[in-house]
């Protein structure tokens, strides 16, 4: 009873031990028209998922704050812009006289969110990059799998990498 207790106990610690998942793996960063997306373990991740992901590197956090903040500026600049341009093009469709002069302020506005934007994917894919740096490769490639072993009376767990 006690050898089946323990071959019970045994296979579960290696089952779960083999199973795991390493929470701290790099992120992968693709170019997507003009933009980056983030994935790890291959789900994709927010801003605010980033920066709770950097939450070990103190640098690439406030790199990826200050990033967020360009990010929410840009929104808020572009959503305006087209807002404004959307306004007058609506009321001509609609028959009234449009004020164009709004639709020139939306596109300045959307002129000024693009570089703020484009300063977001430059920070946030410096800040990925500084977190990933801070990795070792041979860790990150160390992937070991567990094995129960029973021979006979004996049992035996190994580890293969």
């Amino acid at each position: 009873m006690k050898k089946a207790l323990l071959l019970i106990v045994l296979f579960s610690i290696s089952v779960f031990t083999g199973n795991a998942q390493d929470s701290s793996s790099k992120i992968e960063v693709n170019r997507v028209l003009g933009s980056y997306t983030y994935k790890q373990n291959g789900n994709y991740l927010s801003g605010k998922q980033l920066l709770q992901l950097m939450d070990s590197n103190n640098e690439a956090m406030q790199l990826m704050k200050s990033a967020n903040r360009s990010k929410t500026w840009a929104t808020i600049l572009g959503g305006a812009g087209g807002a404004f341009i959307g306004f007058p093009i609506g009321t001509a469709i609609g028959g009234g006289d449009a004020k164009w002069e709004l639709a020139g302020i939306g596109a300045a506005l959307i002129l000024v969110a693009i570089p703020i934007s484009s300063n977001y994917n430059k920070k946030s894919k410096k800040a990925v990059d500084m977190y990933n740096n801070g990795f070792s490769s041979t860790a990150y490639q160390f992937k070991p799998t567990f094995d129960l072993n029973l021979k006979g009376n004996s049992i035996g767990i190994s580890m293969s990498f």
